[in-house]
């Protein structure tokens, strides 16, 4: 059936794609779906959206994204999209189109034109030289993270012992109880206090006050040129640009007295300058950006680098993210929405 759109006008086309859509989310919901009406107001979960994604690409025989859902966040918006990959147009998406993403993604839908497929130098594949990395169960390396994987480890800990935290006091079943989480473990990485001010020009006090997710960017970085067979005082002066996605800020230093390190916690716990610092120690001239979508931040910091590249403000880019909690309160936060599983295993759609 798909094959006789070809022959139809163009809004023929749409409206039976919007059929489609609107057909396949219906099956899938149990109930009529509204063209202009967002999947969040329709009531689809993360496991519907992915399911939906499945059978339209089955139906149109499209290979299509896995956000599709996320990034056409209405049955017309879908099916607009897919008008455009069959048909090449790139007209103005049709009204009521933008709406609100998932239940749970960050940032909104925007209306516009359905963007044209990307040729010549801009659609040209960037490629990822070197990778470095940390992660909870002992992984200081990509080898390291690929081994865990390969063994199915559990990687998931207590909580550290090494980070300030009134354990005793932390944890109780009780989920209402305030001030306390109902889970005992989490992926936390070993060693986060253990940092060498020198090798970066850094005074102990300064390294004191900077938050660790700060000092773990920059050992990370300087390894990952190291991987890449570029030393790090080579690219000095060069237009590197440095992309860093980071949530958790603002935690590090809360337990100190007023007077103390004040002057250097102010910038050592700002988020913006995470970036910043990298580009500063390793004399690099690119562009320095530190963003937050929550838990896209990596992703969306590794498209920026790409977008960065193929525009020409950079001919290199570190792209990447961090998070290591100086303290507990996300885990009371998220044992106040009965957000947490139980054992600190996470488990996908709420499997389990």
């Amino acid at each position: 059936a798909l094959a006789e759109l070809a022959a139809r006008t163009p809004g023929e086309r749409l409206a039976a794609l919007t059929d489609l859509v609107c057909t396949e989310t219906a099956a899938i919901r149990g109930t009529p779906a509204d063209p202009g009406t967002a999947f969040a107001d329709l009531g689809l979960t993360s496991m519907d959206a992915m399911t939906l994604w499945h059978r339209l690409g089955t139906r149109t025989g499209l290979r299509l994204p896995a956000t599709l859902v996320w990034d056409h966040p209405s049955p017309a918006a879908i099916a607009a999209h897919l008008d455009a990959l069959l048909h090449g147009t790139t007209g103005p998406v049709p009204a009521g189109v933008a709406g609100a993403a998932l239940a749970g993604t960050a940032g909104l839908a925007s209306a516009g034109t359905v963007s044209p497929s990307l040729r010549g130098p801009a659609a040209e594949p960037v490629a990822i030289v070197a990778a470095g990395c940390r992660f909870p169960g002992g992984v200081s390396s990509p080898e390291d993270l690929w081994r865990l994987v390969a063994e199915g480890r559990d990687a998931t800990g207590e909580f550290p012992a090494d980070r300030g935290w009134d354990l005793a006091s932390l944890h109780h079943p009780d989920p209402d109880r305030p001030g306390t989480t109902y889970t005992r473990r989490g992926g936390f990485l070993d060693g986060v206090a253990d940092f060498d001010p020198l090798f970066f020009g850094m005074s102990p006090r300064e390294a004191l006050a900077t938050d660790p997710q700060h000092r773990l960017l920059l050992e990370v970085a300087w390894e990952t040129f190291e991987r890449a067979g570029v030393p790090a005082p080579e690219l000095r002066g060069t237009d590197t640009g440095v992309f860093v996605g980071l949530m958790h800020a603002g935690g590090y230093g809360g337990g100190r007295p007023a007077h103390e390190l004040e002057a250097q916690l102010g910038i050592g716990s700002s988020p913006s300058v995470a970036s910043g610092r990298i580009s500063y120690v390793l004399g690099l001239r690119g562009p320095a950006l530190t963003l937050d979508t929550a838990c896209s931040s990596s992703l969306v910091a590794l498209d920026l680098a790409a977008r960065s590249l193929r525009a020409g403000e950079c001919s290199l880019a570190l792209a990447g993210g961090v998070t290591v909690l100086s303290n507990p309160r996300p885990f009371v936060v998220f044992s106040r929405l009965r957000g947490l599983s139980p054992d600190g295993r996470c488990r996908s759609f709420a499997a389990g």
